[in-house]
């Protein structure tokens, strides 16, 4: 994208952002960032997978819903995670995969509503959806299971358009996403 000549510079020092990892990039601005995991339900699932190779290749008839890649970010998380895990085997991955998935959906909200309805045991979604059910629910009992190979990191950027009209204001709003004002 930094390449199409759509985009102008930051502006943003990259000391101003703080991401696992660092970043160095002067173009897109970090603004967001987030871990992907399996969420299950602790009162209906009482083993979770330990792992990614675990869950696929497990013989337990675990019920996975998880994201297409082409139109949720999620599932292109998921996409290059089973990459990374698994190499030139990522195919065969997939088709053991499939025989726990229930479905396949377009985007998170979708998947996760019918997470919550009961129809699977896992859904793709990030190690920071039990904090909400804690928060605003005061429920419990939802958890993200904690991979042994790690879970793959999702980073969410915002930039300005080299024909903005208002590049000086697109600036200032670029550095104010990541000034604690706005993070917090």
């Amino acid at each position: 994208a930094s390449k199409t000549g759509l985009f102008a510079k930051s502006g943003v020092a990259a000391d101003a952002v703080n991401v696992p990892g660092g970043w160095n990039n002067d173009t897109f601005v970090p603004f967001d960032y987030g871990y992907f995991a399996f969420v299950y339900d602790k009162n209906k699932l009482k083993n979770p997978p330990q792992s990614l190779k675990e869950l696929v290749e497990s013989d337990q008839n675990w019920r996975v819903i998880y994201q297409d890649p082409r139109t949720s970010t999620p599932g292109l998380g998921l996409l290059l995670w089973m990459q990374k895990v698994y190499g030139d085997n990522a195919p065969q991955a997939w088709q053991k995969l499939a025989k726990k998935t229930v479905t396949v959906t377009k985007g998170w909200s979708e998947a996760y509503g019918l997470f919550l309805k009961g129809e699977s045991d896992l859904v793709l979604s990030y190690t920071t959806s039990p904090a909400y059910h804690i928060l605003e629910e005061k429920k419990d009992n939802y958890a993200a299971a904690n991979f042994s190979e790690g879970h793959y990191l999702q980073v969410e950027v915002a930039a300005r358009t080299a024909a903005s009209k208002q590049p000086e204001l697109a600036q200032k709003f670029l550095q104010f996403m990541v000034s604690p004002a706005f993070q917090n």
